[in-house]
């Protein structure tokens, strides 16, 4: 079942939660390096566990992670780290959170090399799915298939957001993202 279709059968509360998520965010594309960023951080978290886990949790996860300034978590010590492990409010797991700032850091690397996060993403764009993956995991931590899928569904990159016939894929259309230029 399509993420679209199963928001249709979730109780008030928790269609209220993913709607804002679905309507507003999911599938359009994402200039900001600093909500790229944000957006892998959250499909790490998201492994193993519900989105809807991950989309309770986002609040905290922004304090948490200094709004995921990729230049602050670059930077965080043992003790930023000791810190996350200890703050209930985000996913406490000592492998999500090294590989946040890890990435932290590669990101850093790779806006040096190509000027932005984004612009990496655009470099290597177009791509498959299965060469996506076989990039993210030679590039990033905790990135495994599932995870580099969402994250390129989630930002454009990777056509699948939305079924052809839910109304935010018609809006997505209207922003040209980045699978719609090699169709």
């Amino acid at each position: 079942m399509s993420y679209c279709t199963a928001i249709t059968y979730m109780s008030d509360e928790r269609r209220a939660l993913h709607k804002a998520y679905h309507d507003k965010l999911y599938g359009f594309p994402i200039d900001d390096d600093n909500e790229l960023f944000c957006r892998l951080v959250l499909e790490i978290n998201q492994a193993g566990l519900s989105w809807e886990t991950v989309l309770k949790k986002e609040v905290s996860f922004r304090k948490a992670y200094d709004n995921f300034n990729i230049e602050i978590v670059a930077a965080y010590t043992e003790a930023d780290r000791e810190r996350l492990l200890a703050d209930a409010g985000i996913i406490r797991n000592r492998l999500k959170v090294n590989a946040a700032i890890e990435n932290a850091k590669t990101i850093l690397v790779l806006q040096k090399e190509y000027g932005s996060f984004k612009q990496w993403l655009n470099f290597h764009h177009p791509k498959t799915k299965e060469e996506w993956i076989k990039l993210f995991k030679k590039t990033f931590k905790f990135t495994g298939g599932e995870i580099v899928n969402e994250f390129l569904m989630s930002t454009g990159y990777l056509l699948g957001a939305h079924d052809e016939n839910c109304i935010i894929h018609q809006e997505i259309l209207k922003t040209q993202p980045m699978w719609l230029q090699t169709i």
